[in-house]
């Protein structure tokens, strides 16, 4: 039994790991001000409308790339925040961007530790279930998008 603990917990640190690093990132572009930045930086090149889109675009290849939505969120609520400030009404549909945006990032990443054990779990070639699922979760992230820029140049246009 004792051995199966310590496997366990060998097996699960790298994930502590990962998220102590995104939240210490987080943090970071929390105290650099980068959320500020990027809304300053955006006004003027970026039409509101299409913020909440943009947000799920990010987040969708931040979490795909690192395979955490943990971590995504990490970075992108802080950055998102006051890109919500340009968008008063749309709060809600820009968290939920960011939160959409990372789960499903992190559905389909092949080095995400979800994929990775849902594949072990159902006994099937890791990057063969990848291939299975990214398809399909590509067209929901497709459509996902135009109804975050639907709902954004509703809601402003």
């Amino acid at each position: 039994m004792g051995r199966l603990f310590v496997k366990g917990t060998v097996a699960l640190a790298p994930l502590a790991l990962l998220m102590v690093l995104a939240f210490a990132i987080g943090q970071t572009t929390r105290e650099l001000g980068t959320g500020l930045y990027v809304a300053k930086l955006t006004r003027a090149y970026i039409d509101p409308s299409l913020i909440p889109a943009l947000i799920f675009i990010v987040a969708a290849f931040i979490a795909f790339s690192t395979g955490t939505s943990w971590g995504t969120f990490g970075i992108m609520l802080p950055i998102a925040v006051p890109l919500m400030g340009q968008v008063p009404g749309l709060e809600a549909a820009c968290v939920a961007a960011v939160l959409g945006g990372g789960v499903f990032g992190d559905h389909c990443s092949p080095i995400s530790d979800t994929t990775m054990i849902a594949s072990l779990a159902a006994g099937s070639d890791h990057i063969d279930h990848v291939n299975t699922q990214l398809p399909y979760a590509l067209l929901v992230a497709l459509a996902a998008a135009g109804v975050y820029a639907l709902v954004g140049m509703a809601y402003l246009g």
